[in-house]
C-alpha cells in the first residue's frame, strides 16, 4: 500500500524542520566572543569553517533530494520504506552537527580568561613540537583545548571525522589539572608526536623491524611482539623526550602516579606499556639521547614510589626481563632511520643535542641574568629549559606556574599580531606565518625567581 498523504505532509514537515534547524550553524567567526589573542590560527579556522559547510551543504542537497523524491516517486512506495529513509537521514544530519559540536566544544573554550590565550599559546607550542627542519612533511593546523581527566589525546588530521569527512586539523585534547606548568608540555608533545608518526610513517616503518627480531630465539620473540604492541605510544613518548627533554619524564610520573595495581597492570591488548615499565623506558631513552646521571637518578626514585616486590612471579619476572632488554629496544629507536627522513636517525632530525641537560642548564642561568632572552626561544626549548630547571630545583612550582602563564599569553599574543602583520603586509601563507612568527625579536621583561 502507498503511503498515505498524512504520512507524507508529516515527514515533509520533518524534513523542511531539519532545514530550519540547519540555517542556524552559523560559522564560529559569527559565534564565539573571544579576544583576538586566544583565537585559533587562520589556517584552523579556515580549514574548519570550509570542512562544515561543505557538510552543511551537503545536508541540505540531501534534505531538498528528500523532499523532492517524497513529492514524486515516494509517494508510490509504503510509509514504512519512506520512514526508513528519512531515518537514514535524520543519522546523516546527527553525524554533521556532531562534528560541528565537537569543534564548538573546543573552540568555546577560548571565550575564557585566561585559559583562552593559554590555549592559543598551547596551539603555538604544538606547531612548534611538530615541526622539523628541513620540513619533511606538510603541517597540519593544530588546536588545543581542555578537558578532565589526567592524560591528553589527539584527534589527529586526515582522519575520518563522524560525519564521514576528513579532520582538517589535529585536535589536541589536553587535561585541566595539568594547567599551568612544564608538565602540560610532556602531555601536548606526547600527543603531538603521534600526529608527527602519522605524517612520516614511522610505526609502519618500525614494525617490519620488531617483526623481524621475533623470528629470533624463541625466548627473546615474545618480549619483541610485546614492544610491537605498544610501539605507537613509545614512538609518542620518543617524541615528547627529544623535544622538552626530562619535562617529558617528569610529567609522565605525574601522569601515572596511580594506585599500584594499575601502574603494575600488564595489558597486552593496550598500546600503552605498563605504567611502571614506561617511565623507566623513558628514562632510558633520555639517557640514550642525552647522557646524564639524573636519568638513573629518575628511574630509581620511580622504583622507590613503586618497589616491585610483592608482584606474583610471572609479572615481576616479565617486567624485569623487559627491562632486561630496553637497551637494545632504545638503540634500535635511536638508530632506526625512517624513510620520510631521508637517510637521517630521528635524533638527527629533531636536533636533539641542542636540549642536553647542561646547554638547558646554562640557558636558565642566562635567562635568569636576561628574561627577555627567554621570550625569543622557541617554544619548546623553554619548556625543555624551565623542566630542566625544575628537575635540578632551581624553580618552585609556584614561579613556574606563574611564568608558563605569561608565556603561554606572549605566545598568543606575539603570533596573533605577527600573523596578522605577515598576511596583510608581506602576502605570508597563513600555514607559515604561524611559525615564523617565533623567529621575531619580540621580547618582553620577565623574572625569573
Amino acid at each position: 500500500m502507498s503511503i498515505s498523504p498524512a504520512a507524507v505532509d508529516l515527514l515533509a514537515q520533518e524534513a523542511r524542520a531539519l532545514l530550519t534547524r540547519l540555517d542556524r550553524l552559523r560559522p564560529f567567526a559569527l559565534l564565539e566572543p573571544m579576544v583576538a589573542a586566544a583565537g585559533l590560527f587562520p589556517n584552523a579556522q579556515s580549514a574548519i569553517e570550509r570542512m562544515l559547510f561543505q557538510g552543511r551543504q551537503e545536508l541540505r542537497g540531501l534534505v531538498n533530494g528528500f523532499l523532492a523524491w517524497l513529492a514524486g516517486p515516494g509517494r508510490l512506495v509504503t510509509g514504512a520504506e519512506v520512514q526508513r529513509r528519512f531515518a537514514l537521514l535524520k543519522l546523516r544530519f546527527q553525524a554533521v552537527l556532531n562534528e560541528f559540536d565537537m569543534f564548538s566544544d573546543a573552540i568555546t573554550q577560548r571565550s575564557e580568561r585566561d585559559n583562552g590565550p593559554w590555549l592559543s599559546g598551547l596551539d603555538v607550542v604544538a606547531a612548534d613540537a611538530l615541526a622539523l627542519p628541513g620540513r619533511y612533511y606538510e603541517l597540519p593546523p593544530l588546536i588545543c583545548y581542555l578537558d578532565r581527566g589526567p592524560g591528553a589525546s589527539i584527534r589527529r588530521a586526515r582522519t575520518r571525522l563522524p560525519g564521514g569527512h576528513d579532520n582538517p586539523v589535529a585536535i589536541v585534547r589536553v587535561p585541566r589539572e595539568r594547567m599551568v606548568g612544564s608538565g602540560i608540555g610532556s602531555s601536548l608533545v606526547h600527543e603531538v608526536g603521534h600526529q608527527a608518526a602519522a605524517l612520516m610513517d614511522l610505526v609502519p616503518s618500525l614494525r617490519p623491524v620488531l617483526q623481524g627480531l621475533q623470528r629470533g630465539s624463541r625466548a627473546e620473540s615474545g618480549l619483541w611482539t610485546i614492544w610491537e604492541r605498544w610501539i605507537s605510544e613509545i614512538v609518542a613518548d620518543f617524541w615528547s623526550i627529544a623535544r622538552v627533554g626530562v619535562a617529558a619524564t617528569l610529567g609522565l610520573m605525574g601522569v601515572v602516579s596511580l594506585p599500584r595495581p594499575f601502574v603494575f597492570r600488564v595489558d597486552l591488548d593496550d598500546p600503552h606499556p605498563t605504567p611502571w615499565l614506561r617511565v623507566k623506558l623513558s628514562a632510558a631513552m633520555g639517557q640514550a639521547l642525552y647522557p646524564h646521571p639524573q636519568w638513573a637518578r629518575l628511574a630509581a626514585l620511580w622504583e622507590e614510589l613503586y618497589p616491585p616486590s610483592g608482584l606474583d612471579d610471572a609479572r615481576f619476572e616479565l617486567l624485569r626481563r623487559l627491562e632486561a632488554q630496553m637497551p637494545a629496544f632504545v638503540a634500535l629507536l635511536v638508530n632506526h632511520r625512517p624513510p620520510r627522513l631521508g637517510g637521517r636517525s630521528l635524533p638527527e632530525a629533531m636536533q636533539t643535542a641542542m636540549r642536553r641537560p647542561e646547554r638547558l642548564a646554562a640557558l636558565f642561568r642566562s635567562w635568569s641574568v636576561e628574561p627577555a632572552a627567554m621570550y625569543r626561544a622557541r617554544p619548546t626549548i623553554v619548556f625543555a629549559v624551565l623542566g630542566q630547571a625544575r628537575a635540578d630545583r632551581q624553580l618552585s612550582p609556584e614561579d613556574e606556574s606563574t611564568l608558563f602563564g605569561r608565556l603561554l599569553t606572549f605566545w598568543a599574543l606575539k603570533t596573533t599580531l605577527d600573523t596578522s602583520y605577515e598576511c596583510a603586509v608581506s602576502g605570508t601563507r597563513v600555514r607559515d606565518a604561524s611559525l615564523a612568527a617565533l623567529d621575531h625579536p619580540l621580547a618582553t621583561a620577565s623574572t625569573i625567581h
